[in-house]
Parts: C-alpha cells; sequence; structure tokens
C-alpha cells in the first residue's frame, strides 16, 4: 500500500462532494473515464474500495467516508505549505491574519495577541471580524491562519486549543429595571428576554448562554439579534427591555444608554484557538505557547 498523492486525492473529495461521477469531472475539468481512472487506481494504492458502483453511480464504503474525514484538511494544509513556500521564495514579508468572532471583541483579541504584538521579530499581524460559518472555509482556503472564537468542543475538521477564559457580564438599556443595580445574579434576569445573535444549535456560545440560565432555575426566552457585527453591548439598544451576556468591563457604553453590570455568579467563558489540522506554523506555535494548558 503506497500513500496516495494529493492529485488524486483532490479528485477523490470531488467525487464525493459532488452530486455525480459527471458533476466531479466538470469541477475537475476531466472527462468520466479519467476520474473513474483515477479513482480507481487511488483504491488500489490503498488498497482497499473506496465506492460501489452501479452503472455511473458511486457509492462511498467506509473506507471512503474515513478517507474524506481527513482528506480536505490534508490538502488544505498542502495548499497553505505551498504559498507559504512561494511567499517566502519572493522575500514577502509575512502578515499572520487572525480572524475573530463576533462574541470575542477586537479589544480582547489583541490581549490574546499581545505576546505576539511584544515580541520585535514577530511578524506583522492583521485582525478581521469572521462569522462562524465562515470560519472554516476560510481557513481552509488559507485567507486566516487561526480563528479565535467562544467554544470548548472542535468543530469537524479542525484542531484548537483553549487559550483563556473571560467573565461573563450583563447589559442592560440604561431604562431597564435592573440597570440601577451594582450587581446581579442569573436568576434575576429571568423575566427578561436574552439577546443572542444565532439561534440554539447554530452556535456554541448561544448554547452555552442556554445552559447556563437552566443552571440558574430559568428557561430563557431568546432574541436573535437584528444588527450583527457590532459591539455586543449594542444589541439592547434595539430590544430595551432585554438582557444581553457580554464580557466588556462593568460600566456605561453607547454614551451612556447601555450599562454592563456585574453578575455575582459569573460564569467564566471561553475563548478557543482554531486552525487547520495536520499544518505548523511558528507563529501559531509562539500564540499557544504563550497560553499553556491549565
Amino acid at each position: 500500500m503506497t500513500t496516495p498523492d494529493l492529485r488524486r486525492l483532490e479528485q477523490f473529495v470531488a467525487a464525493m462532494e459532488e452530486p455525480s461521477l459527471a458533476a466531479a469531472a466538470g469541477r475537475l475539468h476531466l472527462s468520466q473515464q479519467a476520474l473513474s481512472a483515477a479513482l480507481r487506481q487511488l483504491e488500489r494504492e490503498l488498497g482497499t474500495p473506496l465506492f460501489t458502483r452501479s452503472g455511473r453511480r458511486l457509492a462511498p464504503t467506509a473506507a471512503a467516508r474515513a478517507l474524506y474525514d481527513g482528506a480536505p484538511s490534508v490538502l488544505s494544509g498542502a495548499r497553505l505549505l505551498a504559498t507559504r513556500v512561494r511567499a517566502a521564495g519572493a522575500e514577502k514579508p509575512r502578515v499572520f491574519v487572525v480572524g475573530r468572532s463576533p462574541a470575542v471583541t477586537a479589544d480582547e483579541a489583541y490581549e490574546i495577541l499581545e505576546p505576539l504584538v511584544d515580541r520585535p521579530s514577530s511578524p506583522s499581524i492583521t485582525v478581521r471580524e469572521l462569522f462562524p460559518s465562515a470560519m472554516l472555509d476560510e481557513l481552509e482556503g488559507g485567507t486566516v491562519d487561526v480563528v479565535l472564537r467562544r467554544g470548548v468542543s472542535l468543530p469537524d475538521r479542525l484542531a484548537g486549543a483553549t487559550l483563556t477564559y473571560h467573565r461573563m457580564r450583563v447589559a442592560l438599556h440604561h431604562d431597564h429595571p435592573l440597570a440601577g443595580r451594582d450587581s446581579l445574579a442569573l436568576a434575576d434576569l429571568a423575566a427578561s428576554p436574552i439577546v443572542v445573535w444565532a439561534p440554539p444549535h447554530t452556535s456554541f456560545y448561544t448554547d452555552f448562554l442556554v445552559a447556563q440560565c437552566r443552571r440558574a432555575g430559568f428557561e430563557p426566552d431568546l432574541l436573535v439579534n437584528r444588527v450583527q457585527g457590532t459591539p455586543p453591548a449594542t444589541a439592547v439598544l434595539t430590544s430595551p427591555h432585554a438582557a444581553a451576556f457580554v464580557t466588556d468591563p462593568p460600566g456605561p457604553r453607547s454614551g451612556g444608554r447601555v450599562v454592563v453590570v456585574e453578575l455575582d455568579d459569573a460564569p467564566q467563558v471561553p475563548v478557543q484557538a482554531l486552525w487547520l489540522p495536520h499544518t505548523t506554523d511558528p507563529v501559531r506555535a509562539e500564540l499557544l505557547a504563550a497560553y499553556p494548558p491549565a
């Protein structure tokens, strides 16, 4: 058994992702005959069938599904390596690009990246806001090097580590009945709708917030924020009767129209770094070394 080359691995991924062999061949600008021959060669190299065949229809075997679990990340890592090699050959300065989810503020991202910023030998760093739905595509496309998000579990096809934790607080409109309090318990929010940025089961952070409310003894009434990409505390400006969980420092926001209040029983909210598996990056390694596992 030999290791498949990247070209055949790319052909296999197309066959797995497209609805037919003809569509996969068209995506690769190959004839169906050439693609079929390449897939059979891949099966010979691996020593196991990848597809059962009925006419021109292919049904993946368990071996194919196992190969597909890792193949896209291997291909993305290879493309990323080639890009870096070409940039090094052209002597272009390295730019380390960090994507941050809207749940991680720009200030928090800067604080997390400070171990890199303080080193004169570190490359230029660019931080971009990145919505969760785009994280995998941008990492695999090589347009970002690492993503910062609120999360613990690992998405499919990505590697990651928890870097740090932030204390959760609550943002309230200045007209909210609880806005004058110095601090609150989570249970005090039972009568207030909770603003989130994505529906349950589509966002780790939303599910995390719902779990905290349930632990405090109430089922939250959720509102999905109608304005995306703005500072989290501003969510209550369009829903003054609601509350929003944030990690901002306590005090006024938005010219005094919003106030951030401490929570007595505040949970600690994780910040996770995500990257492509099967890749190495000295800048990423330096960042991770600044946050050793507890």
